[in-house]
């Protein structure tokens, strides 16, 4: 197996490169978060248990490796743990997993779920990690934290395409021309300076 290595995409983002292996783990992890279909016939990692593009498909693994997040270097680690005991609960259950893919991959998408459901459930040693893992993953896919947001929704992003976030204007700036709840809510105080400060 090829050890970590840090390396930046772009001069400024430090990223960590992580193993084949550790990749499809995480990427069947960020699946069972935020489902999405196949992205080819023999996808093994994602399961294919819902329409469109999932946390995958939104950069879940782009968005873990960044060093933003404070889990990246211990992302083999996750992954290793992952597949223990992806082993344990399949000795537990009397499921046979294939070989040729790590065992957490190896899972069906429901018992991947349930997997995850027992490692997140109040109580569970290891329930923080998880927790947090979970929450990365469905960053990746409700926020694009890791993307700038005008480049994620002109490269067709799944989740904000989902969440209906608009492209902004020709300048890059984003405008409302609506008020949120259809009316201004309150008058502007008389002293209110012209960037929205008292006076």
């Amino acid at each position: 197996m090829q050890k970590q290595k840090a390396e930046r995409d772009d001069g400024s983002e430090r990223r960590v490169r992580i193993t084949d292996d550790a990749v499809l783990t995480l990427e069947a992890y960020a699946d069972s978060i935020v489902p999405g279909e196949k992205r080819w016939p023999g996808d093994r990692a994602v399961a294919g248990a819902s329409e469109g593009g999932g946390a995958v498909t939104a950069g879940a693994i782009r968005l873990l490796r960044w060093d933003a997040t404070g889990i990246h270097d211990d992302l083999e680690n996750l992954a290793d743990l992952a597949n223990g005991h992806a082993r344990t609960y399949a000795e537990e259950t009397g499921l046979e997993l294939d070989r040729s893919v790590p065992p957490f991959v190896a899972l069906s998408y429901e018992d991947r779920v349930e997997l995850i459901r027992r490692l997140t459930a109040p109580g569970h040693p290891e329930k923080e990690f998880w927790v947090l893992l979970s929450l990365f993953c469905n960053m990746a896919f409700d926020s694009a934290a890791h993307l700038h947001t005008a480049e994620a929704i002109a490269d067709g992003h799944p989740g904000l395409q989902a969440m209906g976030i608009t492209a902004p204007g020709d300048d890059g700036l984003w405008r409302f021309e609506d008020f949120g709840y259809g009316r201004e809510l309150a008058r502007l105080h008389p002293e209110t300076t012209s960037t929205g400060s008292p006076a």
